[in-house]
């Protein structure tokens, strides 16, 4: 039987590091307010509406990919959503962003967080999967995922986003069974979650581990790690795993003994340092600072010229913004980026 077009797409084989004729890009939220088509549907649709509506959600996503020009497509979701099956009540406000009305505060409600044994709340996000895999032109990968273990115990004890992270680094320090407890039930849960997207049609899965970069290496180590690890491992497929984190490059080679087949790094370390720490058995992805898309089309040539020389065309490199497109980016300098990837990485 003949394999699928996406599998030799130029993403897909720099996830195995090997030779492609040209670097492939995506960009995380590609798919976001950026977009004026996004926001006109975000003027009727609450963001979690939108996150519930698989038809909504596949279109936004096919709409930016073709917009873009872009090398792959992830499908349009929220990575708290996982915490509602397991009983955390969560919320989307306006102005705060993400809220969690019944937050761990001590270690008795780790207790009342359920195991998530099945996917059956979460088939909308499944459903997204299918209509974006069956909208997506076939030579393109679809990536599925999810937030790591510590990223998502992170929001369950602060209710929200925290600049500081107090709450959750006093429970992990106070109350280590606990946070142990907690981070396996979240890492069992995120393998879980990962290979149902697999199974519903993704072709690789990306791990996001948005809050991470606030630990000190030791707590990485001891706390983080053998949880993230864990749950990599039990995703139980050889489809490519993308871990990413920001904040912290001193955690880059905890988080390759972590897992993932590629390393995502953000914009504070530069990307042949990154990739020298990584190891070069890895492939890496990055590592734009999303303000440059802010700044003029011949800048943002500029500095994709510079971390394409950093990559040496080395298999293996996927480039993306060292985190999400923000809001105020032109949509015209976001494809401009694209296509200065595609053009001074042509081989």
């Amino acid at each position: 039987m003949p394999l699928p077009l996406w599998h030799n797409s130029a993403w897909m084989k720099a996830a195995r590091r090997e030779p492609t004729d040209v670097t492939p890009v995506w960009l995380m939220r590609q798919a976001g307010r950026y977009q004026p088509e996004y926001r006109a549907i975000r003027e009727k649709v609450g963001f979690l509406k939108l996150c519930k509506t698989p038809s909504l959600g596949a279109e936004i996503m096919l709409r930016a990919v073709e917009q873009l020009g872009v090398d792959a497509a992830i499908v349009f979701s929220d990575l708290l959503l996982i915490l509602e099956p397991m009983g955390l009540q969560l919320e989307f406000d306006e102005g705060a962003g993400p809220v969690i009305r019944n937050p761990i505060r001590a270690a008795a409600d780790v207790d009342r967080l359920e195991e998530l044994d099945r996917l059956d709340q979460l088939d909308y996000v499944m459903e997204t999967v299918r209509l974006t895999r069956a909208g997506l032109d076939e030579s393109l990968p679809l990536l599925g995922f999810a937030g790591a273990p510590f990223t998502l115990a992170s929001y369950a004890i602060e209710g929200g986003a925290s600049r500081d992270h107090r709450r959750t680094k006093c429970f992990m320090l106070d109350e280590p069974a606990a946070f142990d407890a907690l981070m396996g039930r979240l890492a069992r849960a995120v393998a879980r979650y990962l290979a149902g997207q697999l199974a519903a049609g993704a072709q690789a899965v990306q791990l996001f581990d948005s809050w991470a970069g606030c630990l000190a290496p030791d707590d990485y180590r001891r706390a983080v790690l053998p949880h993230t690890q864990a749950a990599i491992r039990a995703i139980g497929s050889d489809a490519p795993v993308v871990h990413f984190a920001t904040g912290n490059p001193a955690l880059l080679p905890l988080m390759a003994a972590a897992g993932g087949d590629v390393i995502g790094v953000d914009w504070r370390i530069d990307l042949d340092d990154a990739w020298r720490t990584i190891g070069h058995d890895r492939a890496i992805q990055g590592n734009l600072d999303p303000a440059v898309l802010l700044s003029s089309p011949d800048e943002i040539r500029r500095r994709v010229h510079d971390i394409l020389d950093r990559a040496q065309s080395r298999p293996g490199h996927i480039f993306n913004l060292g985190h999400g497109v923000l809001p105020q980016t032109p949509v015209e300098n976001a494809v401009a980026l694209v296509d200065a990837v595609h053009e001074l990485s042509r081989r």
